[in-house]
């Protein structure tokens, strides 16, 4: 069994980690691919497919024409998305748990910054993350290690610091940070990724989460393995 630090500040990505947003990202994603002439992924290609910032997946997409398709996704997007973004079961109670342990709370994620922040105060959460840096904020976007940085005020990342995403880039992100990398509700990375990239704890829901990190704290360590 390896201990792992308790942790002394919480990052979180924000889609489908703290809220289900792959119906609004689905529905964006098929009409763009519509408009530009091409056959739209399955719901479950775009879970497979969807983890990049959009300026760094959508040159690949759509080749010359991607800024075509970024501005008619941002119109869809910024028109449907607050009708569909729903919290996951228990977010928000666990961050309020958090909260009331003095961690301090922070989103790193790939969702256009604008659109992240919108999101997170229609939630009414604005109160609980210290930094919301969403894709845009700086020069690059996750998995660099500078945005973990900068969601940590400027400082480097340790093993106390917990990355807490649902997907391989998650965990990526945690690893090149220097971060605790916790993957969330039960899923199974790619075998490729799940070798490079090994989640150093997993917790399959919110409930199971936040009675760890209480536990932990507490205590001062928490076992992995």
């Amino acid at each position: 069994m390896i201990e792992e630090p308790a942790p002394r500040a919480l990052v979180f990505d924000w889609d489908n980690t703290l809220v289900d947003s792959w119906e609004v990202i689905h529905v964006a994603n098929s009409r763009t691919f519509e408009a530009m002439g091409l056959k739209p992924w399955t719901f479950e290609e775009t879970r497979q497919n969807v983890a990049k910032s959009l300026r760094e997946a959508f040159p690949d997409l759509f080749g010359d024409r991607w800024e075509e398709a970024r501005d008619f996704f941002y119109a869809t997007y910024d028109e449907i998305h607050l009708d569909y973004i729903r919290p996951l079961p228990g977010a928000g109670e666990a961050l309020e748990r958090f909260a009331e342990l003095g961690l301090p709370l922070s989103v790193v994620s790939n969702k256009t910054a604008s659109y992240l922040r919108k999101e997170v105060e229609a939630l009414g959460w604005k109160e609980h993350f210290v930094r919301v840096h969403g894709a845009g904020d700086f020069e690059r976007d996750k998995p660099d290690p500078m945005v973990v940085h900068a969601a940590l005020g400027g400082n480097l990342a340790d093993r106390g610091v917990w990355f807490i995403g649902d997907n391989a880039i998650d965990m990526e992100c945690g690893y090149r940070s220097g971060c605790t990398a916790v993957l969330m509700h039960g899923v199974s990375l790619p075998s490729d990724k799940e070798r490079q990239w090994t989640p150093h704890l997993r917790y399959a829901d919110f409930a199971d989460l936040a009675a760890a990190v209480h536990a932990l704290v507490a205590k001062g360590t928490v076992s992995s393995g």
